[in-house]
């Protein structure tokens, strides 16, 4: 695979909840719209190491973080046809991009934040990545 990745991109994933894997789920249970938050080539692998964040249609529960994505990074993320979205920060999975079972090479962006929206991202992120749950979807 000879994409590149980039943070603020939104590709197709099938996002596997914390949830459901605490229940012994191993597969999302469909591909949603989901942020590249961080992509890292592996100085000693060379592999695509990838942090994605899910996106969603439902409002945030409480207790849980999430960015409202505001109408114009909706557009600008091909996700125009939604109404009203939230990105997840507080919980991610982890992938390899060249290994993984869930990204097809050749696959499309649905398209990707602007620069001052990603780093609003990156930082609750970071903030609640203190606490965050984490989804290894390596097999």
């Amino acid at each position: 695979m000879s994409r590149e990745f980039l943070p603020g991109q939104v590709i197709a994933y099938p996002y596997l909840w914390a949830w459901q894997q605490e229940r012994g789920e191993t597969e999302g249970r469909k591909r949603r719209p989901t942020c590249v938050v961080v992509a890292v080539k592996g100085a000693n692998d060379g592999l695509t190491h990838l942090v994605l964040l899910a996106i969603t249609t439902q409002p945030p529960q409480r207790g849980r973080v999430a960015l409202d994505i505001p109408d114009i990074e909706r557009r600008r993320a091909g996700l125009s046809e939604l109404k009203r979205c939230w990105i997840v920060v507080d919980e991610y999975n982890y992938d390899v991009a060249e290994r993984s079972w869930y990204i097809e090479p050749g696959h499309d962006i649905l398209g990707r934040f602007s620069k001052a929206f990603v780093m609003k991202i990156a930082t609750a992120f970071a903030k609640a990545r203190l606490s965050g749950r984490r989804v290894d979807r390596l097999d």
